[in-house]
């Protein structure tokens, strides 16, 4: 058993590199310091869990699928859709079978099923989950947008053209219709731009 702790903890290490990752499709857009995988994951996450409950699928299951649905990108970093023309996408069922290889069967059984059924996209909280990793990519598109870099449509507009359940599409039209600050405003009681 020490031997597959010992396997846990060097993932854990190796999960700690994606706080490091940055999500290269944005420099094509010109962000220059675009957010990490593991922030792109956490925010993911939540709006799995918000989707999920929302379209009355399981909030916790969507959740979990959401924080491991990039964890292949320790070893495959963030391709970008450019670069997988080029050099291919990594099957992450494989990388995963990787990862998780030493570990205690009841864990590593656990994040192969995890990684099968997000990419199987055929559960409903597949289906959260990878509207999430689309939601989540246009509400940062936003973002950047307001920051100034309008290069930031193009992302924009393909993840929103990608969304499947009917609580992304309308998350997706509120968060299009306000500012990356209106949450603020409206908690302090200003009207808004």
């Amino acid at each position: 058993m020490a031997d597959e702790l010992a396997q846990v903890a060097r993932f854990l290490y190796e999960a700690g590199t994606l706080k490091q990752s940055r999500r290269t499709g944005w420099w094509m857009a010109g962000v220059r310091d675009p957010e990490s995988v593991a922030e792109h994951a956490w925010r993911t996450s939540l709006m799995a869990s918000i989707i999920a409950k929302l379209e009355g699928a399981d909030p916790a299951r969507a959740a979990l699928l959401a924080v491991w649905h990039d964890s292949q990108e320790t070893r495959t970093g963030d391709v970008n859709h450019l670069g997988k023309k080029y050099a291919g996408e990594a099957d992450p069922q494989a990388v995963t079978a990787d990862q998780v290889a030493g570990m205690p069967e009841v864990l590593a059984s656990t994040v192969r099923d995890l990684i099968a059924e997000y990419e199987d996209r055929e559960s409903p909280e597949a289906i959260c989950a990878r509207d999430a990793d689309k939601l989540e990519c246009l509400l940062q598109g936003v973002e950047y947008k307001a920051q100034g870099y309008e290069l930031a449509q193009r992302w924009i507009d393909n993840s929103r053209g990608r969304l499947v359940t009917k609580t992304a599409n309308e998350l997706a039209d509120q968060l299009l219709s306000m500012g990356p600050l209106d949450w603020l405003r409206a908690v302090m009681g200003e009207k808004a731009n």
